[in-house]
């Protein structure tokens, strides 16, 4: 079961079910995200590295929409942000971490 796919298309989940996607752990899949940045001189690209989730234990993935989620606020029906609702792909910062 993709669980951000189902977060974002069901919003009345029990919270039995909640608690049994929290307690699957949060999805972090290997996502395909590539961003080039005009610089002065050069382009510059980045691309998606999987270690950002040993770095923001919050951080979760959604392969079909190919998009990063906050699992925390998914999972506890959070804010209504970029992280809850259409996902992020660049640097976007969190509440959480700011």
């Amino acid at each position: 079961m993709n669980s951000v796919d189902f977060l974002l298309t069901n919003k009345d989940i029990t919270h039995e079910i909640r608690t049994e996607i929290k307690r699957l752990g949060r999805p972090i899949p290997d996502l395909i995200i590539s961003k080039t940045d005009v610089g002065k001189s050069r382009n510059y690209s980045r691309n998606f590295n999987s270690s950002v989730y040993d770095r923001f234990k919050w951080l979760c993935g959604c392969p079909k929409r190919n998009k990063l989620f906050c699992f925390i606020c998914l999972v506890m029906g959070g804010n209504q942000s970029a992280w809850t609702q259409e996902g992020c792909v660049g640097k976007g910062r969190h509440k959480a971490t700011a």
